[in-house]
């Protein structure tokens, strides 16, 4: 009987250790409600800029098949990718699949948009500058665009 309870207690501890260490860090946040994506994105500002930090950090997670619009950050961004599957294209350059673990560098002035495959959710935490301006939002991805992964 000891070694059943026991074997049920250690079975029991690793469950636990396995959920734990795939909760998230961060809360999800709140839907976006700003018109600048496709589909459903949660948004968590983490840290705003201030007079000693210039730069902004925050957590986005995207449902399935959300992606947001065309952009630019002028002072430019680093993504890293917490979670699921997901795309990154800049303009003129084939889409990347990007994973859980990966970094992405979003260069400053160029225009890029980034979101979920169509198959996964899609999280990374962001850390932006803010010296050089806010983010300049552009035109919609086009469908033909989204699915344009070779």
């Amino acid at each position: 009987m000891k070694q059943i309870l026991y074997v049920i207690l250690l079975s029991a501890a690793f469950s636990i250790q396995a959920v734990a260490q795939d909760a998230p860090i961060f809360p999800k946040g709140e839907i976006s409600t700003v018109d600048n994506h496709t589909g459903t994105v949660w948004l968590n500002e983490l840290s705003a800029p201030d007079s000693i930090f210039n730069y902004s950090i925050a957590v986005a997670t995207f449902a399935p098949g959300a992606k947001l619009d065309w952009h630019i950050h002028p002072g430019g961004q680093i993504l890293l990718i917490t979670e699921g599957t997901g795309y990154y294209q800049e303009k003129g350059k084939p889409i990347q699949i990007v994973h859980k673990g990966e970094v992405i560098k979003c260069l400053p002035g160029v225009v890029h948009w980034h979101g979920a495959s169509p198959e996964s959710g899609f999280t990374y935490i962001a850390t932006t500058p803010g010296q050089r301006g806010k983010t300049i939002w552009l035109q919609m991805v086009t469908g033909e665009e989204y699915h344009g992964v070779k």
